[in-house]
């Protein structure tokens, strides 16, 4: 047995590297909240400070925090060293769905995401600093964020997807606080239909952003996944769209960040940039 145990782990250590990916933990300032905002930034282990990295901004889902894609599905770090590339999971909240909140400005997360940490990661790590080198995704709520922040922000972002997404929020007037941060759906029905993925696919044209989405099939957001890719086909938006037997949790997750990982890889140029 020892053997074997041996065996295994010189087999790892071939596979994984000896230097494997680092992770920093950071605070980002928003000025737009006025208040710092955790980070992980987990660098491959070929990360030297001075090749440009493609970046993939990773959401988290509803009542989570930055670190727990880290926590639950620690191999998106032989992800990261795989493809050569940048992760990087900011803390939304626990309810922002990435929103900036008509009637509530403490919870401004699209300037945050889009604009305020992508500047701050470009300006403090060897990025690829152009939508060609930059994607977004996500789970749940941050499925629903990764697309809403990608339709809106086309020139920030070339590729995004989402895993398990509540791309359409108006089936859900009473969950997950969503009327805290829009108002009500009968009182203030127009933000119900401006904040939702489903109500922006007039944004988009076809071939100019890379769209990859999942969802399981026993998912109680796989109604609204499957309204979406109907949708986006009528609409004759080139997309992956991905579904097979599974449930909305980490065991489904820690599986289809696989896919979107490769998805991501194979939009981004390779070779890595030089700035």
């Amino acid at each position: 047995m020892k053997r074997f145990s041996i065996i295994y782990l010189l087999l790892a250590v071939f596979t994984i590297g000896v230097f494997p990916a680092t992770v920093d933990t950071v605070n980002v300032f928003s000025k737009k909240m006025e208040k710092n905002i955790k980070a992980v930034i987990i660098k491959p282990q070929s990360y030297d400070g001075q090749t440009a990295f493609p970046v993939i901004y990773l959401l988290h889902g509803y009542s989570d925090r930055y670190d727990r894609w880290i926590k639950n599905v620690p191999h998106i770090m032989a992800l990261a060293d795989q493809y050569r590339m940048m992760i990087v999971c900011p803390d939304g909240g626990y309810n922002s769905w990435y929103w900036d909140s008509p009637i509530d400005s403490t919870f401004q997360y699209e300037t945050f995401v889009s604009k305020e940490l992508i500047a701050w990661v470009d300006q403090n790590y060897k990025t690829v600093s152009s939508r060609e080198g930059r994607a977004i995704t996500g789970l749940s709520m941050g499925g629903h964020g990764a697309l809403y922040l990608a339709f809106r922000n086309q020139e920030v972002f070339g590729a995004c997807g989402s895993m398990s997404g509540g791309v359409d929020i108006r089936p859900f007037p009473n969950n997950w606080d969503m009327y805290r941060l829009l108002g009500t759906q009968q009182e203030h029905p127009d933000n119900w239909e401006k904040y939702t993925v489903m109500g922006l696919l007039h944004l988009l044209t076809p071939n100019t952003l890379k769209i990859i989405i999942d969802c399981g099939t026993e998912d109680f957001f796989y109604a609204v996944n499957e309204r979406l890719h109907k949708e986006l086909l009528y609409r004759n938006i080139p997309h992956d769209y991905i579904t097979r037997p599974g449930a909305h949790n980490w065991q489904y997750w820690g599986n289809a960040v696989k896919y979107q990982m490769l998805f991501f890889h194979e939009f981004f140029i390779v070779p890595q940039h030089k700035k």
